[in-house]
């Protein structure tokens, strides 16, 4: 694998990268409705002489798979970029900020489709010297939680046939010029809980004649922190919070039903499957001594991202040539999640970080935050190192 040449064949769409980003900024979509982001994808993969192209998933015409292979029958890696936005009203101002009033790429899946696009270009220069296949995978929907887009391409066989599979994610904490990897868990599951509790209403100066589910309920928020506290190993990554609080009508009314929900991350599988047991004995257990029937929901959302060590040691190495050892950063676990752990789930993959904040130029905001804004420098090493890590792993395989 010559990587001088990755590098020489990036450095010569790094423009191109630039002003596919720009575009899909200026045209944000949001999940399952990405048509125009498709399609301009789909055209340009077609241009490029890619095969077996598909646009549309789940009954939409959003979403883009594509393969390209230099020796048949060789081993197959997958590379997936996301590319929907979020319902958020863009502050900064630039050129090319959106044009759609309510809908920003406000988490950097701009970034990410146009360095996947940056990589086929790359791809389709080499294509008679890929050692097997790549198949590149534009996803929708990462950001609609139940409704995965990664969840939903893998029941319609997206990764029939691959061996493996490797992603990025854009990082505004993570210093521009460092790219961030871990072995095991990297980011943490996200699943949703809900709580009916239901007691019986009246009026506020005879509670003695109603049951009060607003005092159950808030015991049970207190209670349910001790799942955390006192049932787990400190040791462990876990996060339960509650999100909403519904009870009542009025000051001087008993209401009869309360409603709660929250969130619950945690990086072990393991706590994960254990948490809507213990949550569910918190609440039927409070419920009784409080004379209130209480239901508990669990909703299971997005699974642990875990890496394979393989891929990540191939990629340690990769990257190390690439941009330097002094550029890659050990990452801790981070608690946010990503639906690339569905694809991880069936056959080895790595996500890693790629570092793009910078406070001189305004790219250090949060994402999902009206201020985020993606550091266009970074872009071309996001691409040779999808395109050096997708081509070592052919190579070795």
């Amino acid at each position: 694998m010559d990587l001088e040449l990755i590098r020489n064949l990036v450095k010569g769409v790094e423009d191109k990268i630039i002003d596919y980003r720009r575009d899909f900024h200026a045209h944000p979509e949001l999940s399952w409705k990405e048509e125009r982001t498709s399609k301009v994808i789909e055209s340009t993969l077609s241009g490029l002489g890619f095969e077996n192209i598909r646009r549309g998933f789940d009954n939409t015409g959003t979403g883009v798979t594509a393969d390209i292979t230099g020796k048949a029958n060789g081993p197959v890696i997958a590379i997936r970029a996301d590319i929907d936005a979020l319902p958020v009203d863009e502050a900064v101002d630039e050129p090319w900020r959106s044009s759609c009033e309510g809908v920003m790429h406000a988490c950097g899946h701009d970034a990410h489709a146009a360095i996947l696009l940056g990589v086929a270009h790359v791809l389709a220069k080499i294509k008679d010297n890929i050692p097997g296949t790549v198949r590149l995978i534009f996803q929708p929907g990462e950001e609609s939680g139940i409704h995965s887009g990664a969840k939903q391409l893998v029941s319609e066989g997206v990764l029939d046939g691959v061996d493996a599979i490797c992603g990025l994610h854009v990082w505004a904490t993570l210093e521009a010029g460092k790219v961030g990897f871990r072995k095991g868990p990297i980011m943490a599951s996200a699943d949703i809980w809900e709580i009916e509790v239901k007691g019986k209403g009246g009026h506020g100066s005879r509670p003695h004649e109603a049951v009060d589910p607003s005092i159950a309920a808030a015991t049970l928020i207190s209670t349910a922190q001790t799942i955390v506290s006192r049932e787990v190993d400190p040791r462990e990554a876990v996060v339960l919070s509650v999100g909403t609080i519904d009870c009542g009508t009025a000051p001087n009314i008993i209401p009869e039903k309360a409603r709660l929900s929250g969130n619950l991350r945690t990086t072990s599988p393991v706590i994960r499957d254990e948490i809507p047991d213990r949550l569910k004995r918190i609440g039927e257990g409070i419920g009784a001594a409080m004379r209130c029937d209480v239901k508990v929901d669990f909703i299971p959302v997005y699974p642990v991202t875990v890496n394979n060590g393989e891929l990540v040691d191939l990629f340690v190495e990769v990257a190390g040539d690439l941009v330097g050892k002094d550029a890659l950063e050990e990452m801790s676990i981070e608690m946010g999640s990503e639906d690339f752990s569905f694809y991880q789930q069936k056959i080895p993959g790595i996500l890693f970080f790629l570092g793009m904040g910078d406070p001189t130029k305004g790219t250090d905001a949060q994402h999902h935050s009206p201020d985020f804004k993606v550091n266009e420098a970074v872009l071309a090493d996001g691409a040779a190192l999808l395109s050096g890590l997708a081509l070592g792993f052919l190579k070795r395989k």
